[in-house]
C-alpha cells in the first residue's frame, strides 16, 4: 500500500520512473532496518490511516504525504538531530524529484516540528504532529505493545539510564496543556493518552 501511494505522489512531479524507485526503495530500506521495532512501516502506515480520515481538513495533502514518508527515515536512539538528518534528506529526495521549493520547506518544516510537537500555526503541521502521536492514544493493549517496542529501540541502554529519561519524555507531554493540538485528535486521543502515559510511568 505505501510503496503504490509514494510511487502515486512521487509521479505528479517527477516522470523518471528509476529516480523514483530508487527513493522508495530508500524509504522502505531505512524503516525496515533490524534495529527499529516501532518506527517503521506500520508506524507509517498508521499514521497514513489517521491522516486520510482528515484528509478534506488538510490544506496540501501532497506535503503532508512527504513528510510522513521522511519524518523518521533517519533514526538512531543513539542521536538527538534524527528530525534534523530526515529533514535534509528528503530535502535531497523531493528536490531530486522536483518537488517545489515552497513545498520542500513546508515538509522539512513539519518534520522539524515532530522534534517537540508543540502548538504550531501551520494547521497541517499540527494534524501531522497530532497522527504522529496517535499511538498515545490508542487502547493500552496497543500502547503497550508501543511502549515494549520503544524499549527494544533503545536497547543498548540499561534500565538505569533508560527508565528516567522515558519518564521524562512522558512528564513532556502529560506536562502541556494539550498533546493534541487539533481539536479532532483532541477529542478523540487526549483523555486515554493521558490515562496510558500514566499507567507506564507506573510501570517504570
Amino acid at each position: 500500500m505505501l510503496k503504490d501511494i509514494f510511487i502515486e505522489l512521487a509521479n505528479k512531479y517527477c516522470r523518471d520512473a528509476a529516480v523514483i524507485q530508487v527513493s522508495w526503495i530508500e524509504i522502505e530500506t531505512n524503516y525496515c532496518k533490524k534495529k527499529r521495532h516501532y518506527h517503521t512501516l506500520v508506524h507509517l502506515e498508521n499514521v497514513y490511516a489517521q491522516l486520510e480520515n482528515i484528509k478534506s481538513n488538510l490544506e496540501d495533502w501532497d506535503t503532508i504525504l512527504f513528510t510522513m514518508f521522511y519524518h523518521d527515515i533517519i533514526y538512531s536512539a543513539l542521536k538527538k538531530d534524527n528530525e534534523e538528518q530526515s529533514a535534509l534528506l528528503a530535502e535531497r529526495r523531493m528536490i531530486q524529484l522536483g518537488v517545489t521549493s515552497t513545498n520542500v520547506e513546508k515538509c522539512k518544516n513539519q518534520i522539524i516540528a515532530t522534534k517537540q510537537h508543540l502548538q504550531n500555526a501551520n494547521s497541517d503541521t499540527n494534524y501531522f504532529t497530532d497522527a504522529d502521536l496517535s499511538i498515545l492514544g490508542a487502547n493500552w493493549e496497543t500502547y503497550f505493545k508501543y511502549l515494549n517496542d520503544v524499549r527494544k529501540e533503545y536497547s543498548i541502554y540499561p534500565n538505569l539510564i533508560y527508565n528516567p529519561g522515558r519518564k521524562k519524555v512522558l512528564h513532556h507531554f502529560l506536562g502541556m496543556d494539550r498533546i493534541y493540538k487539533s481539536n479532532y485528535f483532541y477529542e478523540k486521543f487526549e483523555i486515554q493518552a493521558k490515562l496510558n502515559m500514566q499507567k507506564e510511568i507506573s510501570l517504570l
